[in-house]
């Protein structure tokens, strides 16, 4: 994964110390440690002191509920934003009589002009039109309608055509963290006329932070793409699940795979890096490591590599164990651009692209003990299918 530069003025002693006590214990480390580099390892939880559970806790929450009002400020802002939209499509149309080609031919350009952004087809903007005539009053629609995903909003205007009605199942959502799949089985099955009159804490109440609802605000393409942000986030949540999913097929070869570690922290001068995995070998007696990335090949992820199998070779490596081998699984790789970044390269690398063929530089006598590139590419395209 990428790297994290740490601010200046910081040592390694200085963070790994809980505290500037003179009994605090050398940090833990994997293999040896050299100047300016090494792999740290946590300190038991068991050797902490009393209370760190109940810090851990604390901060934890802390940092759910203000990563929550964010994502949710920005929902709103996102939410208000089709508001507006919708009532200048409304306005035009009852005034003027403009019809569906005006639609049509105002996501097109809206598309031209703002490609990075989902949310602008002929469909959506029909949403936006309603969803302005749903809630005729722009500071009600703020401060109520706001808070929910805006896909939770297109059920609701399926479903529903009573305002009151619409306005319960708002607040009750929210209050309880439904799901958009939850809210449409609550609307079904009539929970309004079960559950008595409305709620009337709405305006100081967040979903819970562990809820559906919360999950599906953050994942909310329509949002990300809104912020501008999407493209990394999707990559990140991509990479994370290849990582699990190649660890756990490894794993269950049974070809001599050993798990070491997931996302194993290293420390260089005063930067920290985080390698997604590493295996150690335990036929062809060295380690293995993997780094996985849900975008086209880019000659620098070679680098970064090399820095990771000549750390593992520094640090971790025993004497009597062999050099490190290196596996990068990318998006996909142009063919002359990879033999480019590996030629004359000494470490045993190897590059597959999990949409296309690969580009092998290993060693023929490494291939047999190690995964095909064909099990490899046919597993990495069945987890992107499914």
């Amino acid at each position: 994964m990428t790297k994290a530069k740490r601010a200046k003025g910081s040592t390694s002693d200085a963070t790994h110390s809980l505290s500037t006590g003179a009994d605090d214990a050398a940090p833990r480390v994997r293999g040896v440690a050299r100047e300016g580099a090494r792999f740290p390892v946590a300190d038991p939880r068991a050797e902490l002191p009393e209370g760190y559970a109940a810090l851990f806790e604390g901060v934890k929450r802390r940092i759910q509920e203000e990563r929550l009002r964010v994502v949710l400020a920005a929902n709103a802002a996102m939410v208000m934003l089709y508001w507006d939209v919708g009532r200048m499509i409304q306005e035009r149309q009852e005034v003027k009589g403009w019809g569906a080609r005006v639609i049509n031919r105002l996501s097109q350009d809206l598309r031209d002009a703002c490609p990075e952004m989902k949310g602008l087809s002929p469909r959506n903007l029909q949403y936006m039109r309603t969803f302005a005539g749903a809630w005729p009053d722009r500071a009600i629609a703020q401060q109520l309608a706001a808070q929910l995903p805006w896909f939770h909003h297109c059920v609701l205007l399926d479903r529903l055509s009573d305002p009151s009605e619409r306005l319960w199942y708002v607040k009750t959502a929210v209050q309880h963290g439904w799901s958009r799949s939850i809210l449409a089985l609550q609307i079904d099955g009539r929970a309004h006329e079960r559950q008595g009159k409305a709620l009337n804490n709405f305006a100081t109440t967040l979903p819970p932070g562990d809820s559906d609802l919360a999950a599906q605000i953050f994942k909310d393409p329509y949002l990300f793409d809104f912020l501008g942000t999407a493209d990394p986030r999707r990559e990140r949540e991509v990479e994370l699940a290849l990582v699990e999913h190649v660890q756990r097929f490894l794993l269950e070869m049974g070809a001599g795979f050993a798990f070491v570690g997931r996302q194993v922290h290293l420390e260089v001068g005063d930067h920290d890096f985080y390698v997604d995995l590493l295996f150690y070998h335990l036929k062809l007696r060295r380690y293995v490591v993997l780094e996985l990335k849900a975008v086209p090949f880019d000659p620098s992820f070679v680098g970064q590599l090399n820095v990771y199998l000549s750390a593992v070779d520094d640090l971790l490596r025993h004497p009597d164990d062999k050099p490190t081998i290196g596996l990068l699984l990318c998006r996909s790789k142009h063919a002359l651009m990879v033999e480019y970044a590996l030629r004359d390269l000494n470490k045993p690398i190897g590059v597959a692209g999990w949409e296309t063929a690969l580009t092998e530089s290993l060693p023929e006598t490494l291939k047999g003990s190690l995964p095909t590139i064909e099990e490899l590419e046919a597993e990495l395209g069945t987890t992107r299918d499914g």
